[in-house]
């Protein structure tokens, strides 16, 4: 790794995309696989999420939300888009 990159924890990768898109992998849950893209505002240390124009995408199709809060319990990944 450059020494750029040394030095970076995790946070900061997310630190860099706020503002950004993101994709979030949520834990399935009535064993759908559920995705969730938008805008990211904000996070904290338990990787509550905080998007704007969200998206929620299901086996079953997609759900678009204005404002969208995610419980990092339910986090398995975050992609900067």
């Amino acid at each position: 790794m450059s020494d750029n990159h040394s030095n970076r924890r995790p946070f900061d990768v997310l630190d860099d995309s706020k503002q950004g898109n993101v994709l979030v992998k949520l834990k399935g849950y009535s064993g759908k696989d559920t995705t969730v893209s938008g805008e990211l505002q904000a996070f904290d240390k338990h990787l509550n999420i905080w998007l704007n124009d969200a998206s929620v995408k299901t086996e079953d199709g997609q759900t678009d939300y204005g404002k969208l809060f995610v419980r990092g319990d339910n986090v398995l990944f975050v992609s900067p888009e």
